[in-house]
């Protein structure tokens, strides 16, 4: 076997980077318009490009390139040798269509093999698949790395809920890559049908495709006996396994000898220093049919590279926190939907479900808070109540104008596709 790339000193890997990204720029430059064009107007050309220290001198890609070259102006491949089409939801605009060749998708079982193998994962283990089989790059995603690795994979797909408790208990099934709004849903799911969720036989929850609060996944760890870690990435840049966890929980490794990260301030579009929290930038380093240069996630998020617990020298990119194009602004005051989960779920007393609904008054934003009592609460809604809005304002330094506390069960839940958080009436 070679060397771990995962493991390599830090020097090692860059050498593999510079070389790549010399490669990928050329490879824009050359088969695609909309990037010749980019890097012209910059006056930076591929022989320029001859090291990451030149990355900075690149434009940034916005995600507006997908609509303004929908739907194939940013593949660098023609349709033949392009195998595999994938699509972003386009709930705002067009989707996002995304090809692939057949390098790429054997890159793409690469990176997904090397997040399940990650946490321990291997030919011994089942693998229930809960993400859509579709357009969504999830489901694909993977199906194809876990056979890769030599994992038995049952397809199963979002929903079918009842047919994941009953085969999940079958055949002892040790691990299910979902969201984790539907990790809670099947837990509640197995209780009704009169299972123990944390008695299930599963070892590992693969969660991703929605934002986790730690909160969030330690309910998760709870309600089902086992471990979750969490999986990154977007269909622009090549679907799930562009960053994965491993056992420590620390970070998600960014798996840097295919995508190359930075952080910049969203506002300027300046680079920031390690540790200091911006949008997420990627490079691919390796793909054919569609490359990205510098594509803003529109992520909040921290880089850290210190040599993780577990030995990998692969940079970690803490949880994302929010979302620039989630930015709530109401009343002058900031926030991301995930910084009021966090706070609401510091409290026993309520469930992992809550809706943020936001209207408009005259001229004035309004944001209503709706959040479900856990199961078994006797005590005071209006202390709790309280209570909430107090931590908010001390946390946030916001107080929703209304908030209410409702019944178990009462929110409804999403079985399939990613959940819906944010109602905006305005």
């Amino acid at each position: 076997m070679g060397q771990d790339v995962t493991r390599l000193p830090r020097d090692e890997l860059r050498e593999l980077q510079d070389e790549r990204l010399a490669e990928t720029v050329a490879h824009a430059y050359e088969n695609v318009e909309f990037f010749r064009r980019r890097f012209d107007e910059a006056g930076v050309s591929p022989a320029d490009v001859e090291s990451i220290e030149n990355i900075e001198t690149l434009p940034l890609t916005a995600k507006e390139a997908f609509d303004d070259e929908y739907p194939t102006g940013l593949f660098a491949e023609d349709l033949a040798e392009v195998v595999r089409l994938h699509a972003s939801s386009g709930t705002t605009s067009k989707p996002k269509l995304v090809g692939y060749t057949e390098g790429d998708l054997d890159v793409w079982a690469t990176v997904i093999a090397r997040s399940l193998g990650a946490v321990g994962l291997g030919r011994d283990d089942v693998l229930q698949n809960a993400y859509g089989m579709g357009l969504f790059t999830g489901g694909f995603g993977f199906h194809d790395g876990a056979t890769e690795l030599g994992m038995t994979v049952l397809p199963i797909g979002s929903g079918q809920t009842e047919k994941h408790i009953e085969l999940m208990n079958d055949l002892e099934s040790d691990a299910i890559c979902l969201t984790p709004s539907y990790a809670l849903y099947l837990a509640e799911r197995a209780a009704e049908l009169g299972h123990d969720p944390a008695n299930l036989p599963l070892s590992v929850v693969l969660y991703g495709a929605e934002p986790c609060t730690e909160p969030m996944r330690d309910e998760i760890e709870k309600r089902l006996g086992a471990m979750a870690v969490e999986n990154y990435g977007l269909s622009e840049i090549i679907g799930p396994g562009v960053a994965a966890e491993c056992p420590q929980q620390d970070g998600l490794h960014i798996w840097e000898d295919h995508f190359y990260p930075e952080v910049i301030d969203p506002a300027t579009g300046e680079s920031l220093d390690e540790g200091e929290e911006g949008e997420l930038v990627l490079t691919t380093l390796t793909k054919e049919a569609l490359p990205m240069v510098r594509y803003r996630t529109g992520d909040m998020t921290t880089l850290d590279y210190d040599t993780c617990g577990c030995g990998r020298t692969a940079v970690r990119m803490n949880g994302v926190t929010g979302r620039t194009d989630d930015l709530l602004i109401v009343r002058g005051v900031n926030l991301y939907p995930s910084e009021i989960e966090s706070v609401v779920l510091e409290f026993d007393a309520v469930a992992p479900h809550y809706r943020i609904d936001l209207d408009r008054e005259g001229s004035l934003d309004r944001l209503e808070l709706t959040v479900e009592l856990a199961e078994g609460f006797d005590g005071s809604t209006g202390d709790l109540e309280e209570r909430l809005a107090d931590r908010l304002q001390s946390v946030l330094s916001f107080t929703p104008d209304e908030l209410r506390l409702v019944e178990p069960g009462s929110i409804e839940r999403t079985v399939v596709g990613k959940v819906q958080r944010v109602y905006d009436h305005r």
